[in-house]
């Protein structure tokens, strides 16, 4: 089957978050099971890193949509990429969604309209003579209205849209329809109306074949009133018609601690000598004490979701006990300033990178002892995977994909409420079974013989693909 996978990120170019690891890894995964192409907005990074780009096709401009030209390309391993080449709206400096400052850009609406809409072209056969794909997957508020411009263009073209986190809508105000040149009749309850605004992710869940999320514990909380952001009737409604359900994602080959060689010592499981030395390098590139107690690692995006003041509220009791806690990540401004005021009141024992790094980020999981994962809500996650492994023992609250990868007092800890008492809970048991080294060792062991591959999870997809076109 042809399929064109439609990603705002990839890791390949660019990454905000655990969208551009799946973008990057899934369709290579897919790659023996389809022919399988990704299309990706034309940011700079893209257009600097993505060479020779062939054109394909240019598009005119629609409503208050610039023309923009298509091209396609291949990764530096064959993957075929188009791009949506669009100076006005993608080459900016900042990221994918906003400036340097965090701040979404005023237009947002137009860049991903515009995305959306080249996509749907070229779904439709209309832009590259050479190549139709049979199915199209979505990803996202950012690329969700590709199902809703195939419907209002009357064209049959199956699709799936995967939702990675429903708090993020791509919402803005009525006049956008006008903006996009989408027909006024799409504004209403049943159609992309949310609450007044008009919701680009809503239009995925009203139009698209198939919905999917990054596990299955997730398909099913997002029906209800807790996680379901306002939308869980429409989504009760899908689940019902058997059009939603969970694939959880995975993690690509690169996450092994034998072969990294962005680890300072890289070790096998049952090689805990070199475990011990990678958490000395650790405390030293952070600038912490040298410690023989327990080293906590958290490595996120510094938002509401991910519990960070949960951790903030934990973080003296932690080192009172003898651990130490090391925190990478950019974020809401107020955690980014609340943990640097952690980390001065606590030089020895907390340090907080305020930034992101890929070689840092290995280096805190094959180093620390423990991974915290005090999420309010994780679709999937992929630190939880990552950290074991790299050998560190993630505790995470009992929500949404961690439920489904970390086997509790197993290969990790679990605890119920998204409160600073229960992650304190979580955090004593690690405690204790830092103390206990045969068991700490034994729950190593299991946590890195995990299979996290994509194996499993292209070929859940495939048979969906499948189905769908079907």
């Amino acid at each position: 089957m042809r399929v064109l996978f439609a990603t705002p990120e990839m890791e390949d170019f660019i990454s905000v978050g655990g969208l551009a690891a799946v973008s990057a890894a899934l369709p290579r995964a897919l790659r023996s099971l389809s022919d399988i192409r990704v299309i990706i907005p034309g940011y700079r990074e893209v257009l600097r890193r993505l060479q020779p780009l062939e054109t394909v096709a240019h598009c005119e401009a629609v409503a208050a949509l610039p023309a923009c030209t298509l091209a396609l390309s291949k990764t530096h391993d064959g993957l075929p990429v188009y791009v949506v080449i669009c100076s006005e709206l993608y080459e900016r400096d900042g990221g994918p969604y906003g400036d340097a400052h965090n701040k979404d850009w005023s237009d947002n609406d137009i860049r991903f309209a515009r995305f959306a809409s080249v996509t749907a072209q070229l779904a439709a056969g209309l832009l590259d003579p050479n190549w139709k794909p049979g199915l199209v997957h979505c990803n996202d508020w950012q690329s969700a209205l590709v199902p809703a411009y195939l419907a209002w263009d009357g064209a049959a073209v199956p699709t799936v849209l995967t939702i990675h986190n429903l708090a993020y809508q791509g919402l803005f105000e009525p006049e956008t329809l006008q903006r996009i040149g989408a027909p006024d009749s799409a504004f209403h309850v049943d159609g992309l109306e949310f609450y007044g605004k008009a919701s680009f992710l809503k239009a995925g869940l009203v139009y698209a074949s198939h919905l999917t999320t990054v596990s299955t514990t997730y398909a099913r909380e997002i029906t209800t009133a807790e996680h379901g952001c306002g939308l869980e009737g429409l989504l009760q409604r899908r689940a019902d018609a058997r059009q939603l359900s969970g694939i959880l994602n995975g993690i690509d080959d690169s996450w092994d601690p034998r072969t990294c060689s962005a680890l300072a010592a890289p070790f096998a499981s049952g090689e805990w000598d070199a475990k011990d030395a990678n958490a000395d390098h650790a405390r030293k590139e952070f600038g912490l004490a040298l410690s023989r107690g327990p080293l906590f690692g958290l490595v996120a995006r510094l938002v509401h979701q991910k519990g960070v003041d949960l951790v903030l509220a934990a973080a003296d009791t932690v080192v009172k006990a003898g651990g130490q806690i090391i925190v990478t990540g950019k974020g809401e401004p107020r955690f980014e300033k609340a943990l640097k005021e952690a980390e001065a009141r606590n030089r020895e024992n907390f340090s907080a990178a305020i930034r992101f790094d890929d070689g840092e980020a290995r280096r805190i999981f094959a180093g620390s002892d423990f991974t915290l994962m005090p999420s309010r809500f994780e679709p999937c996650g992929l630190s939880q995977m990552y950290a074991q492994r790299f050998g560190s023992l993630p505790i995470g609250r009992e929500t949404g994909g961690l439920t489904e990868t970390i086997v509790d007092g197993e290969t990790g800890f679990l605890f119920s409420e998204a409160s600073a008492e229960s992650l304190l809970g979580g955090i004593s048991r690690a405690f204790a079974t830092f103390r206990a080294k045969h068991r700490l060792n034994r729950m190593r062991a299991r946590a890195m013989s995990q299979n996290f591959g994509w194996r499993h999870s292209a070929r859940n997809y495939g048979q969906l693909y499948n189905s769908v076109a079907a």
